[in-house]
């Protein structure tokens, strides 16, 4: 009998995080859920998970979600590392505060549950991870400049973690969304989006599924958009 796969999911009270750990239980995983509020301790009692309150951008919360987590199932098979946004600005009036912020949230977090999980995923032999990134880690945006910046070398991590770990049947992708319905989307910003129409969390949710699941078994290191082909780059 297969042993039941167990996922850590992050930022996992609302919005895509709540679409994954929802897209994730329908497809069999056991869950555990961390969020700064406390709705991913409600929506793990929903699913029969476990649940916490906690933030990515503190190591000693990542610590111990991933130790209970353990605890708990003995395994993790699946981390989806979803975020908040950091903060923006005019580009040269951001603080170095900020930007430090920026990359506990942004980055340093998916590096540090990294360190966490893939000692246990050498173990077993196997093991997937998802990075919820953004659509400007490939076209960069005056708007959004810390998240740009740092969601840029979170691509670049990506890969560099995907080779390292491929012979250990470890995988690491990220999800690059474009305008999701969660966000303010105005009518300007709709016209800028080929599709004219804002993404639905539930399609982020059952990109994630797919990539964790062993149907993605040969896909790792990428960076995959999903944005309704708002981006240009090639």
């Amino acid at each position: 009998m297969t042993e039941q796969k167990v996922a850590i999911v992050t930022a996992a009270g609302r919005g895509m995080g709540a679409a994954c750990a929802r897209e994730l239980a329908a497809n069999g995983y056991r869950l555990a859920l961390m969020s700064p509020s406390q709705e991913s301790v409600r929506l793990a009692k929903e699913l029969k998970g476990i649940g916490f309150s906690g933030s990515v951008a503190n190591e000693a919360d990542l610590k111990l979600l991933v130790s209970e987590t353990l605890k708990t199932y003995g395994r993790i098979d699946a981390v989806v590392n979803n975020t908040g946004h950091p903060p923006t600005g005019d580009l040269l009036s951001i603080s170095d505060m900020d930007w430090h912020g920026g990359l506990d949230l942004v980055f340093l977090n998916v590096v540090r549950m990294a360190r966490l999980v893939t000692p246990v995923f050498v173990e077993q032999g196997k093991g997937a991870i998802v990075n919820i990134s953004a659509f400007g880690a490939v076209e960069p945006s005056l708007t959004f400049p810390v998240s740009c910046s740092l969601r840029a070398a979170l691509s670049n991590f990506t890969k560099l973690y995907a080779d390292r770990y491929a012979k250990s049947g470890i995988r690491m992708n990220s999800v690059l969304p474009g305008f999701i319905e969660t966000w303010d989307v105005t009518n300007d910003v709709r016209e800028t989006i080929p599709m004219k129409r804002a993404g639905r969390v539930n399609e982020i949710a059952k990109t994630v599924g797919f990539l964790l699941s062993d149907d993605a078994g040969f896909i790792t290191g990428q960076n995959i958009r999903v944005d309704g082909g708002m981006t240009h780059s090639v």
